[in-house]
C-alpha cells in the first residue's frame, strides 16, 4: 500500500443554462480563480479554482439537521455546495447583489461557524461559512 492518494482532485461539474451569467457570478463576484478555459463550436467550459476540496457525505437525518440550523426548515436537495469564506455576511451581501437569492441570512451554528444559505446560478444551493473559532 502506498501513501499516495488515489484521487488527486475533486471537480464539481455544473451545467448552467446561462453560462455567461454563472461564470460572472462564480469568477467575478465570488472570486474563484480561472484555472483554464476551453471553447469549441459546441460550447464553453471554464475550470475555476475553489481552493481545497473535500467531499462531505451525510445521511438524510443530518442533512435535515443542517438545513434546520442554517435555514429553519428542509430546503436543500441531495447536493449543496459549501464555500469557506473570510466574511460570510459580507460575501452573502455581495452575492445577493449579483443575483443570488438569499435563503437564510448568516446564522451562528452549534459547531461555531457563521453560515448563510443562497440559491445561486447553475441551480446550486450554496452555504457560505466562516469559522469563528474562539471568537464570540
Amino acid at each position: 500500500m502506498t501513501d499516495e492518494p488515489a484521487v488527486r482532485e475533486l471537480r464539481l461539474v455544473v451545467t448552467a443554462d446561462d453560462y455567461d451569467a454563472a461564470l460572472r457570478f462564480y469568477r467575478d463576484v465570488l472570486g474563484l480563480t480561472e484555472r483554464a478555459a476551453f471553447s469549441s463550436a459546441d460550447g464553453h467550459v471554464t475550470i475555476l479554482d475553489a481552493g481545497r476540496a473535500t467531499l462531505e457525505l451525510t445521511d438524510p437525518h443530518h442533512a435535515a439537521f443542517i438545513d434546520e440550523v442554517e435555514v429553519g426548515r428542509r430546503v436543500a436537495g441531495h447536493v449543496r455546495v459549501a464555500f469557506q469564506v473570510d466574511d460570510s455576511a459580507a460575501t452573502t451581501a455581495k452575492l445577493a447583489a449579483a443575483g443570488a437569492e438569499v435563503v437564510a441570512e448568516p446564522t451562528r451554528t452549534p459547531w461555531n461557524s457563521l453560515n448563510a444559505r443562497l440559491e445561486a446560478p447553475g441551480a446550486l444551493q450554496l452555504t457560505l461559512f466562516t469559522e469563528l473559532g474562539d471568537q464570540g
